[in-house]
């Protein structure tokens, strides 16, 4: 068992992580007297992984859309669903599928170890069947059409599809209902088989138990299978630095219009590191957040309501910071935007802004650590991301001015995606 405390004098906070014989990480939380327990078994394969190298050299496409399929089809099993046994227990499950990852979950406040047995067993004994497959297909062709007349989902899908030549973040997570009519339980098993390989795979644990029992209990009860998988890598095909188109508008059933404004950063296939993490973070909250001179003129013009939010939307292999909201006039909105930004770089930053928000996101991420779930979130974002949890507080902590102004560079119109879901009734390109 290759176990080791990992400390930060900073913050003054510790996790342990095992990392077991077939390569599985293990993290583990402790918090004593806490009264409820949360775990996440997952792995590094999302709906960007859709396709890979095989053992003879050859490219093998997959249907877009089977990682989330796969999560689908993984709580059945030979004697009954997950779901209906978390139900005996109390336990609260679920599951996601993103764009570079698929988790399986559970919290609960008691029967810790009934649930985590529940978890190590459904998510290694895979079991789908010709009939299963068929009938989930028509589920999630529902689900899939849903989220096509969804105005939030389709407004942001919409900007990476016109952001993106052939980075696979621009394909819908759940696919098409063409792409998952060819999903077979064959096709399934082969993604299992390679994507779930324990080497590509992790635990996180966070909640009051005993570090070594929980390790003793994951030991026994892992089902390791006799082989590895060669290779869980997936391949990302290059992708240019200039937008696929600069604007993309639909009409759909909403009251008042909705946008999503992308910017594109250029390192494609890259994910970033702790410092680009922390300096982007910064720089948005700085460039439009409540307190920031942008976000009062974007009020006080009526351009934006309370619905107006941003992010810096990261995952394995893409980066973009991205804005989004409700407003009659989108295009004013993404023109004061780049005004702002321009300003920034031209007069420099606030400092007495500047260290407010650092001060801010720090005080708010060292509190996260006093919620089970939300500290399962960061261990596990930190693996999937490849980058060290107490270096990003470190960073946090050192972070420059100079640092967070390096990142204006990517709010230029020549970068800019503006997505628009326009009312039915309204006129402008369909």
């Amino acid at each position: 068992m290759n176990t080791k405390i990992v400390k930060s004098e900073l913050i003054h906070k510790e996790y342990t992580l095992c990392t077991h014989e077939s390569g599985l990480k293990i993290f583990l939380y402790p918090m004593e007297g806490f009264s409820s327990n949360y775990a996440i078994f997952g792995t590094k394969y999302g709906s960007i992984d859709n396709a890979f190298i095989n053992e003879q050299g050859e490219k093998v496409d997959l249907p877009e859309g089977i990682a989330h399929f796969l999560e689908h089809k993984l709580f059945e099993s030979e004697d009954g669903d997950a779901f209906t046994k978390y139900a005996k227990t109390g336990a609260y499950s679920n599951a996601y599928t993103s764009f570079d990852r698929t988790c399986y979950l559970f919290s609960c406040s008691n029967r810790f170890y009934d649930n985590l047995k529940i978890l190590l067993d459904f998510v290694r004994s895979p079991y789908f069947t010709e009939a299963t497959v068929n009938k989930e297909q028509g589920i999630i062709g529902q689900e899939i059409r849903m989220y096509d007349d969804m105005p939030s989902w389709r407004v942001m899908f919409n900007m990476l599809e016109s952001m993106y030549h052939n980075h696979p973040v621009r394909i819908d997570i759940a696919g098409t209902t063409d792409s998952i009519a060819k999903i077979t339980h064959k096709t399934l098993y082969n993604c299992y088989n390679r994507f779930y390989d324990l080497s590509n795979m992790f635990i996180v644990l966070a909640g009051d138990f005993n570090t070594d029992e929980v390790l003793s209990f994951i030991y026994d009860n892992l089902k390791v299978p006799e082989k590895s998988a060669e290779d869980t890598s997936s391949v990302i095909p290059d992708e240019p630095n200039e937008v696929k188109k600069h604007f993309v508008s639909m009409k759909l059933d909403v009251a008042t219009p909705l946008f999503c404004l992308g910017f594109k950063e250029y390192e494609s296939n890259k994910t970033p590191n702790e410092k680009q993490l922390v300096s982007m973070e910064i720089l948005l909250k700085m460039l439009a957040g409540t307190a920031s001179p942008l976000y009062k003129e974007l009020l006080e013009k009526g351009l934006i309501n309370e619905e107006f939010s941003f992010e810096y939307f990261t995952g394995r292999g893409f980066a973009l910071p991205m804005f989004d909201g409700e407003s009659a006039h989108p295009e004013q909105v993404m023109e004061l935007i780049l005004k702002e930004a321009r300003r920034m770089r031209k007069e420099g930053l606030d400092g007495q802004l500047f260290e407010a928000v650092r001060r801010d996101i720090y005080g708010k991420s060292i509190r996260r650590f006093d919620v089970s779930e939300s500290v399962c979130s960061m261990l596990t974002d930190a693996t999937v991301l490849g980058y060290d949890l107490f270096e990003y507080f470190n960073c946090l902590a050192t972070v420059t001015a100079e640092d967070v102004t390096e990142n204006l560079s990517v709010f230029t119109e020549e970068r800019a995606v503006l997505s628009v879901i326009e009312p039915i009734n309204s006129k402008g390109e369909n």
